[in-house]
């Protein structure tokens, strides 16, 4: 009966405990000309078979069997089924956000664990478990970094993600922060000297990404020790998790800002992720978000509490490190799931794979007529910089006609880079598609070069 429509003894028994004697006298109060007469004009009713068939007859028309090359933050990863089977059960999987520590010691553990080999991963001391994603991570970062040194002078590289620049900007637009872009050298990697000039005692911190948008990797332990100098902390934003399989952890960096993305959880059209802040211990204080600690109880058990939950619900507004007060917990655990799949050795050998894809691409693309690689002198991870003779624009149609999603056209943000495209091969990208997308280009190109 639950999923029925009342009777007409129920609307009648209603009708009655209101005072009314019927439907319209219950709503004789709408004037006549906005009330509906007669029915909707609806389709019939289906049965339950109907409607699996109307589906399934709709998801065909969907574009399916695409090669895809892009990345730029989000990674097309192959997600154990595992995962799903995990999260999805009534322990893990709700509406509510879990505050209770006493009925949510799974979901607490799950953190706890998850906050574990985050800090393995990085090098750092402590992880959090609460930011949106990889943007919001590197902005809250920046404004805890800020709150340690009292300073308000904070250098961005130009090679951070634009979209995570654009997050800090509107995190910072009332907060009286004086930013400064730091360029790109030669090796598409932030010019040094340039950060060296602008670097002062006023400085709170200089945000890089490593490996950066353009995929290559920085020189972190140089960077460091050119902030510290001056009293600055270091903060290094990951976007592309998976690189700590084979990249050195930025140890030397006093914040990191990671986006989990790539362990496990699907590009979902862009969301929810899962960010992370990880950092020394000695600025505990001032790390935002949620941190799972374990304890034991009166009977000597273990058990698991949020030892630092520094949430504007529990402290007064003025006091908060944050204004995030979610739980980022069921994302968080997909991350957990697929780093306890994999391991250390697992994880080593899928980035392994992956650099490996990107490297026999950077090749096969780059050996197409009016193509060169950009950056090729830094060493990078899983992406890299086309430069084409033809456009971006005309270069993506040509390919999507052909089934393939080539890379993400940079002129948006970078214009001096002019026909350049960010590229992405992962674990997912078979050779053969490598290929077809090295042909494909090779005969737009030679198109280009003759003028058809």
């Amino acid at each position: 009966m639950r999923y029925l429509p009342k009777s007409a003894a129920d609307r009648l028994a209603m009708l009655q405990a209101i005072g009314a004697r019927s439907i319209d006298e219950l709503f004789a109060t709408i004037p006549a000309e906005y009330r509906l007469e007669g029915d909707l004009q609806l389709p019939r009713a289906l049965s339950e078979q109907e409607i699996l068939a109307h589906f399934r007859a709709a998801a065909e028309q969907n574009a399916n069997g695409y090669a895809s090359f892009l990345g730029a933050g989000v990674y097309r990863h192959y997600r154990p089924v595992v995962i799903d089977a995990m999260v999805q059960r009534g322990e893990f999987l709700t509406s509510y956000t879990p505050y209770q520590a006493e009925i949510t010691q799974g979901t607490l553990q799950a953190i706890f664990e998850f906050q574990t080999m985050i800090c393995e991963l990085t090098g750092m001391e402590i992880a959090n478990a609460s930011m949106y994603d990889g943007s919001t991570g590197a902005a809250e970062a920046v404004m805890m970094a800020v709150r340690v040194t009292g300073r308000e002078h904070v250098l961005v590289a130009k090679t951070v993600h634009p979209e995570y620049r654009e997050v800090m900007a509107t995190y910072a637009q009332h907060q009286g922060l004086r930013k400064q872009l730091i360029g790109y050298g030669e090796d598409g990697r932030i010019d040094r000297a340039a950060l060296e000039a602008a670097i002062t005692d006023e400085t709170a911190c200089v945000l890089i990404q490593s490996p950066n948008f353009f995929g290559c990797i920085e020189d972190v332990a140089a960077l460091a020790e050119l902030a510290h100098a001056k009293g600055a902390l270091l903060i290094v934003s990951i976007a592309e998790a998976l690189s700590l399989g084979i990249v050195r952890p930025p140890t030397e960096a006093d914040i990191v800002a990671l986006e989990a993305q790539s362990f496990g959880v699907a590009p979902s059209y862009g969301g929810p992720y899962c960010g992370v802040i990880a950092c020394k211990e000695k600025f505990l204080r001032q790390m935002p978000g949620r941190l799972a600690g374990a304890t034991t109880d009166k009977n000597g058990q273990r058990g698991f509490v949020l030892t630092l939950s520094t949430r504007e619900q529990h402290i007064r507004r003025e006091k908060a490190t944050s204004n995030i007060c979610t739980n980022q917990a069921l994302v968080a655990l997909m991350a957990c799931i697929y780093m306890t799949v994999y391991g250390k050795e697992g994880l080593r050998e899928l980035a392994e794979q992956n650099l490996a894809k990107s490297q026999y691409a950077a090749q096969a693309l780059s050996a197409a007529p009016g193509c060169s690689l950009l950056f090729g002198g830094a060493p990078r991870f899983n992406e890299f910089v086309l430069h084409s003779q033809e456009t971006p624009e005309a270069m993506q149609a040509r390919l999507l006609q052909q089934k393939m999603i080539g890379g993400l056209a940079l002129n948006r943000w970078y214009p001096e880079l002019g026909n350049a495209t960010l590229w992405c091969a992962t674990e997912m990208n078979t050779r053969a598609e490598i290929d077809a997308a090295a042909q494909a280009l090779a005969q737009q190109e030679v198109r280009a070069l003759v003028g058809a």
